[in-house]
């Protein structure tokens, strides 16, 4: 079956943050550009090494930014929500990628050339102010990020990505089961361990009631216990 094409227009309502920082010619030089794409699970946006052409803006469904390390290992950069800017740090800094993007569900993203993108934010200074306050949000991150992953336990770290699931994708209809379903991979990979590791914490959690588990889904059943390990670190 034929992806169905979405139409610019259905997309600019969830760009109006963006947009309301344009003057009537800026906004039409933009829209004028703007490409909208559908990416299948588990297709890739971009790859290591890639020239970038394009910034891009997740609508709906999940992305995954990823960082091959030694030896092939994965590590999950960090997970892209709706609706949130990505892939355009290596474009300003006139560099090649340096991660990957992978569409975790079927995901629908609004593409930007970076050369539209760069000759407005030249002329504007309160749309240059925008993407400053997020690529230091992202540097805080992920130096947060980085303790976190390098002194925490497993356990802690497991725990600090699920309560990170939680917080950036929400809950399903009962209040409780995270609306993502990871591959144990992909937990393990977020979380710097090993899919074994991930698999015997996770079942840890579940014998000990603080979550349980249904394939992928995941439902936490004591977050006050999840937030003392993630804050403990073990």
């Amino acid at each position: 079956m034929a992806k169905r094409k979405i139409k610019v227009n259905e997309v600019l309502p969830a760009l109006s943050f963006m947009l309301d920082l344009l003057s009537d010619e800026e906004r039409d030089v933009l829209v004028k550009h703007i490409a909208v794409q559908i990416y299948r699970k588990n297709e890739v946006l971009y790859e290591e090494n890639d020239l970038p052409s394009f910034m891009h803006c997740l609508i709906t469904g999940k992305v995954k930014v990823s960082k091959e390390g030694i030896g092939g290992r994965s590590q999950i950069i960090r997970m892209v929500r709706p609706v949130e800017f990505f892939g355009y740090r290596a474009g300003f800094a006139s560099q090649l990628y340096v991660n990957s993007a992978t569409a975790v569900e079927s995901s629908v993203v609004v593409k930007i050339p970076l050369n539209v993108v760069i000759r407005l934010l030249k002329g504007n200074a309160q749309l240059g102010w925008f993407f400053i306050e997020r690529l230091v949000r992202n540097l805080g991150y992920a130096d947060e990020r980085m303790v976190s992953l390098t002194q925490k336990h497993i356990r802690g770290r497991l725990a600090e990505t699920l309560l990170f699931l939680k917080d950036n994708y929400g809950l399903e209809e009962d209040g409780a089961t995270l609306s993502i379903y990871l591959s144990r991979e992909d937990l393990a990979s977020h979380s710097n361990m090993t899919t074994s590791n991930a698999i015997r914490t996770l079942s840890a959690f579940a014998n000990e009631r603080i979550v349980a588990i249904d394939g992928r889904k995941i439902k936490i059943i004591d977050e006050a216990k999840l937030k003392e390990i993630s804050k403990g670190g073990k």
